[in-house]
């Protein structure tokens, strides 16, 4: 935090970040973590103050089984689809994980506190069916503190004016080039403007944009690998933290316009960039790189469980450490550029890849919870 002196022993990393106003989010959730008392634990201990879960986390918990069991035997009995049983296990967990997070929501007037779910990936391409979507999962959380993830995807930009134009606060995914990102952010002002418009209350509209980070760096690294001279190698590493930092660029230019200043004097809250992916896949980085270079305020750092145990143990927050990189964060991205790797095509491949993987978790995890619903029956029998 700013202004206080080294000698103060109750300084640590995760302190200063949330003193430099990045509101430290979980990327992660599971049934174990709500009932060992873990994600009480590091709301208490670790400044934590929201989650974020997507498929693959979800496939991940209920993958393993621990904590299910019991659920899984009732839904078993009353012959659930598998579709129902695991939206009735991701919706129970996300409730649970959002009444742990309520004083945070109630201290901070709505601003953290919140707990995101993803709308089925499958319908990342189909407006009408995610809008229905969403609201059929705000109503079966039914937790004011919820966000719904909307991906960014062509489909996903009117998706995302319709449920916001709903009141229906939303936890835009998947955002990796700063062409959608401002689509994202147009979306977001068009939305509220709707919901004025129905009479809704905007200050009771929250949103985050997810700005993925580390895949940036691990798709044009091996693209500069394969460049292969001197030039190309200095820039490995390099891309990511410009892409984000160019993105806060966009984001202050956006919510400074005549346009949103009109709509926040009305009470709307700006939609706040969120760094996602922020786990370094190149284990020749810092493993705090993603965090450390992205220090902002007004921004939310999600961050896997790893990340954030090593930003507590050695992350270096030195204060704000993107707005004063702008034209630097251009000339990297140009360089890239200039040795032939295309920005447009990294930044769509990434987007295709990112639907694509989160449809394989998914049917992952339908296929896991098919297998013990069955499981379930036989032993009923």
């Amino acid at each position: 935090m700013k202004n206080m002196s080294n000698a103060d022993s109750t300084v640590t990393p995760l302190k200063s970040l949330a003193g430099e106003g990045v509101s430290i989010w979980l990327d992660d959730l599971s049934r174990k973590r709500i009932e060992s008392g873990n994600l009480a634990g590091l709301i208490e201990n670790s400044h934590v103050v929201g989650v974020t879960t997507n498929p693959s986390i979800f496939q991940a918990a209920i993958g393993s089984g621990e904590g299910y069991e019991e659920q899984l035997a009732d839904l078993a009995t009353r012959g659930v689809t598998v579709d129902e049983a695991v939206r009735m296990m991701t919706t129970a967990d996300v409730r649970a994980a959002a009444d742990i997070l309520r004083p945070v929501y109630d201290a901070t007037q709505g601003r953290d506190g919140r707990v995101s779910i993803e709308v089925d990936p499958r319908l990342a391409h189909n407006t009408a069916a995610t809008v229905a979507e969403a609201k059929q999962l705000a109503w079966l959380v039914d937790r004011p503190n919820v966000m719904i993830k909307i991906p960014a995807t062509k489909a996903g930009l009117p998706a995302i004016t319709e449920v916001i134009g709903l009141g229906i606060s939303v936890n835009v995914t998947l955002i990796f080039s700063l062409e959608r990102y401002r689509a994202v952010m147009d979306a977001y002002l068009t939305g509220l403007e709707k919901a004025q418009a129905a009479g809704i209350d905007l200050a009771g509209i929250h949103s985050v944009a997810s700005f993925f980070v580390s895949r940036v760096d691990a798709e044009i690294d091996k693209r500069l690998d394969q460049v292969g001279t001197d030039e190309a190698k200095s820039l490995k590493g390099r891309a990511a933290l410009a892409n984000a930092r160019l993105a806060y660029e966009a984001y202050e230019e956006v919510f400074a316009s005549e346009r949103a200043t009109k709509l926040e004097t009305a009470g709307a809250n700006k939609q706040r960039p969120l760094w996602a992916s922020t786990g370094v896949k190149d284990p020749a980085y810092k493993d705090t790189l993603y965090v450390d270079e992205l220090v902002a305020p007004g921004t939310v750092n999600t961050m896997p469980e790893g990340t954030l145990k090593a930003t507590a143990d050695h992350g270096q927050i030195t204060g704000d450490t993107v707005t004063g990189g702008y034209e630097q964060a251009r000339a990297d991205l140009k360089a890239v550029d200039a040795l032939g790797i295309s920005y447009d095509e990294v930044v769509q491949q990434l987007e295709d890849e990112g639907v694509a993987k989160f449809d394989v978790a998914w049917n992952d995890l339908l296929g896991t919870v098919a297998n013990r619903l069955a499981g379930k029956e036989a032993q009923a029998k």
